[in-house]
This record gives structure tokens, sequence and C-alpha cells, in this order.
């Protein structure tokens, strides 16, 4: 395993207790970064701190990311624990419905859209200011192929994380002279919680998913961490507000 070098970083990484976002934050934490990660499942929290605190320093804050109020109290108290933030990791997500559009609830199309795109930006508003003052920052957000593709009976999330690549360009032409980098992953299926709850409701459009990567199989978490501590190492000093693929050889555009 190439070792990026995160040495004196602090790190946020929302979805943080299980997926993609356990394996990034131990690798950052095997790169030499503090971590704090965020989710709302307290038990998920508590273990998931247990096994990473083998490899640094880590602690943990329940916090609802699609919530306005949580994000801010949750950044105070990021910020007073750690001093401040180097890195965020916006990987928070959910599908919370498959089904047609027509027949996807209000409610549940406003709630995907919150905690899928309207907490990336949440997370940005209140971290960033200070990452630019400083002069350096790295935020990674987490999109979806569903974006690129728009999946059938995904509407509300292939729309959302279709805003967060939109996000990730703008923001990150706003910040590209001010030495925070903004920049996004872009995942096929991949073998998380999520995939698998998902898999449990609708197998046939998952299944579907799966025979669209050419290497015919869902991704790793450690493959996707892998790339997000390139990007938030300062190796990666002339990317900014793009979206990198994890897709298996599905999207080669």
């Amino acid at each position: 395993m190439n070792k990026y070098d995160l040495s004196g970083r602090k790190a946020v990484i929302t979805g943080g207790a299980t997926g993609i976002g356990y394996a990034t934050a131990e690798r950052f934490l095997k790169s030499g970064a503090d971590v704090e990660i965020w989710a709302r499942n307290v038990k998920n929290l508590e273990a998931a701190q247990k096994s990473l605190s083998e490899f640094g320093k880590v602690t943990f804050n329940s916090v609802d990311v699609s919530d306005w109020d949580q994000v801010q109290a949750g950044a105070e108290k990021a910020i007073k624990t750690h001093g401040k933030v180097d890195i965020l990791f916006n990987n928070a997500g959910l599908a919370l419905e498959v089904a047609p559009m027509l027949d996807t609830s209000i409610e549940n199309w406003k709630n995907t859209i919150a905690i899928n795109l309207d907490s990336v930006y949440y997370c940005c508003k209140v971290f960033v200011p200070a990452m630019v003052e400083r002069g350096y920052g790295r935020v990674i957000n987490t999109a979806s192929q569903a974006a690129k593709d728009g999946n059938p009976n995904q509407a509300a999330y292939s729309a959302a994380k279709a805003g967060v690549m939109a996000m990730t360009k703008s923001f990150g032409k706003e910040l590209a002279t001010t030495g925070v980098l903004v920049n996004c992953i872009c995942p096929t299926v991949f073998d998380t919680p999520l995939f698998r709850e998902t898999r449990e409701k609708a197998p046939g459009p998952m299944q579907a998913s799966i025979d669209k990567v050419a290497m015919k199989r869902p991704g790793l978490p450690e493959e996707a961490a892998a790339l997000a501590t390139w990007l938030a190492s300062e190796d990666a000093s002339f990317s900014t507000g793009f979206t990198f693929d994890l897709s298996g050889g599905r999207s080669t555009y």
C-alpha cells in the first residue's frame, strides 16, 4: 500500500462509520491524519471508533448532515476538539426509495435531496471558510454513477448526486487560487451497507447495475479509499473541480 503523507492533518468524514467512509478513515489514519467520523447511528460510530483506534486518533460525533443546525454544532465541536479541519470528505449518502419517479413520495424526494446534496453544501459552508483563511484545504465529495446515467427508479438519488458533481465543478473553480481543492469521486456499485440494503429492496436493478461493470463485480471500499486519500494529500496539487470515476470500466466518459 502506498502511504500518502497526511501527518498533522485533521479530517472530518461524513458517513464515516461504514463502507467507503470507514475504509477511508482507516487509510487516512494510517497516513498520519487525525480523523473525526460523522454518522447518525451511534452504535455504528462507537464500533467504528473502537476498531479504528488502533490506527491513530479517531473521534466521532452523531450528526444528521441533512440538518443545518446539527452541522453547525458538529463543526464547532470538531474544531474545538481538533483545532482545525484540513480535509473534508462529504461521503454521507442514502437511497431512500427505489420506485418510479411519479410514484416517489414528496417526503422521500425532499429527504433524498437533503441527505445527498444539501448536506454537501452545509458541510462546505461550515468548514471551508477557515481552510481558505489558512490557504490550504482538501474537499472530496462522493457522487455516484447514477449521476451520469440517471438510474431508473432512482430519480431523486440520481438528481441529488448529479447536483454534487455540478457543485464540485462550481466550487472547485471558485476556490482554485486559494489553496483549497475540491474534487469528487464517482463510484459505481460498491460492496457497502447502502448497496446491500438497496439490493435487498430491488435485487433485479442492482444486478443490472453490476452487469454494466466491465469487471463484473462491485467495487471494494478500500479501492475508493485509495483514491480519496490521494485527493486528500498534497500530492494532488493540480486537480480541482473534477470528478474521478470508480466504475470498473462501466463509465469511460
